[in-house]
Parts: structure tokens; sequence; C-alpha cells
């Protein structure tokens, strides 16, 4: 499986702008700034993955800025923001949602034991990571659509609230992945840029803090990116083709996925093959494995 660049990190793609957020931290009292120095004591610890922890008040990406530092940075490097002005997805395009109202953030990991040809499992170990952290710690229900896209129900409504962005950075010895993570999550009715996105809150969340939010997430990430590195990459060793297969909401749907070259495969959504490909059962009988492109949930006829 090819290292991806295109799992899509914007839970509001496609592009819009979102409402102007005020320059003061406290403007909205409802959606405090993150504790930098918190998170830090709470994350960091001798011996764990996370060595540095930062928050910008307001940045372009996350992804760039890491990525940028990847080289000079060891693994475990997490950066926060925010706010991001020019936030990336895929297909370039790009996002903007009001101050504070999620979790937006990028990893730096150096799996170097791990064979190349399985760094293409990260962004869906995110996916899973993701998922069960905000299971946890907001109490509402999180599924994946292929490849990593994070879906809340919304009055009976999927609705994408989250998604992930994989990059390759670096290079030699210090080659790595910047992972880049954002989620809605006090994002109200009017503020949603397109009528499928979503966030926790409109979800009915239990918690919509985002200190345990970010711990909660962090933490699946650790343990996930733990197992997978002692299998050596092995999607099914450490269970995570077991763990996406379980909470992915594509399979066993009819799905349209729009590919490279402005071709499209129709069918049923059956499985994932051992390099995170997904496998569709085509209208004229074949079986075709998709490792990148759109992928569209189709109403039952």
């Amino acid at each position: 499986m090819t290292p991806p660049k295109s799992p899509d990190t914007s839970p509001n793609s496609p592009s819009g702008p979102g409402p102007d957020s005020s320059p003061s931290p406290w403007s909205d009292l409802e959606r405090p700034p993150l504790n930098a120095g918190s998170l830090r004591r709470a994350l960091i610890r001798p011996g764990g993955l996370w060595t540095v922890l930062d928050v910008l008040p307001s940045t372009g990406s996350t992804n760039t800025d890491l990525a940028a530092r990847a080289v000079d940075d060891a693994e475990g490097a997490v950066l926060i923001a925010e706010e991001q002005t020019s936030g990336r997805g895929r297909l370039e395009r790009t996002w903007t949602a009001p101050a504070r109202s999620g979790i937006f953030f990028s990893v730096l990991l150096k799996p170097s034991e791990v064979p190349a040809e399985r760094w293409g499992w990260l962004p869906l170990l995110a996916g899973v990571a993701t998922a069960t952290g905000l299971s946890r710690a907001a109490g509402v229900d999180t599924a994946l659509k292929w490849p990593n896209d994070l879906l809340v129900t919304v009055d009976g409504e999927e609705r994408k609230a989250g998604g992930i962005l994989a990059e390759r950075a670096g290079a030699g010895d210090e080659a790595g992945v910047v992972l880049g993570i954002g989620v809605n999550v006090t994002l109200a009715a009017g503020e949603l840029p397109v009528p499928g996105a979503g966030s926790l809150a409109l979800a009915g969340a239990q918690v919509t803090d985002r200190d345990p939010l970010l711990r909660s997430v962090l933490r699946s990430l650790e343990e996930w990116y733990g197992e997978w590195r002692a299998a050596d990459g092995d999607p099914s060793a450490c269970r995570l083709l077991e763990a996406y297969t379980a909470g992915c909401a594509t399979l066993g749907r009819r799905v349209r996925a729009e590919l490279p070259g402005e071709r499209t495969v129709v069918g049923e959504a059956t499985a994932l093959d051992t390099d995170g490909r997904l496998v569709i059962a085509t209208e004229g009988g074949g079986r075709e494995a998709v490792g990148a492109g759109d992928v569209v949930h189709l109403r039952a006829e």
C-alpha cells in the first residue's frame, strides 16, 4: 500500500469559510483555550511515545508546520492549533472553522523498524485510534468511512465530523509520517459549512471539553501505534484489520468509487484486503481493490 497523501483531514470538506473569530482567547467562554502545560503533564512521560507538545493560537496548517520540523524533531512531536487558517485536505481542499471549535493537531511518527510498504496503514490506524478515543471520552458512537473519515449520527443521518491526512516527511534515517487529525467538536448547526458536516455536540456528545478529548485520542493513538509497531506493521497480528473492519460503516454498503483518471467503480464494498484497500464487488460480477479515490455511500435501491 503506497504511503498515502490522499485521506482528508478536513471535517468540513468541501472548503468553505467558517464564521470569523475574535482575536481574544476568552471571547467565547464556551470555547476556552487549551492548557498546554496541563496536556504536557498528562501525556509526556518517560518511555512514552509523546516527546514534545506545543499549542499554537493560530497557524496555517499543523501538518505543514510539523513536516518542516520532521528532520530535527524526535518521533512523538505533537503540534496542536486552536485555529487553522489554511487547513488542508485531500485534493488540496482548504477549510476553516471557528477558533477553538474543534481539535486540530498533527503528530510525527518515525517507525523505522517497520517495512515501508506497511506505512500505508498509519492513517487507517489513526482512524481507529481517534474513533476509539472519542467514543471513550465523548460518549458518542463514531464510525469510519473508508479510508478514514469520522462519522457521527445527527438526527438519524450520518454526518462527517472529522478526518485524517497522512503525509511523508523527512528523508533517510529521519524519514517519517506526519498524521494530521481534525475533529469538529462544538460547531452548532448554523456554523456548519456544508449540509453533510456534523460535530460531536450535534451528535449528543456527553463531553465537549477539548482537553479530555485530546488526551483520550492521543492515548489511544499511542496504544494502537505501539501494538502495530511491535507487530512489525502487520495489520492482522495487531488486530488493526479486525478493528477497522468492525468500525467501518462503508463495508456492506453500495458505493461509488471515483478513481484517478475520471474512472468510477460501482458495487458493494465487501472487505479490506491486507494492504488496506477497499474491495468492491462490481455490478458486472467482478471484484476490484481500490487504494485511492473518493468513495460515496449510495442509497439502497
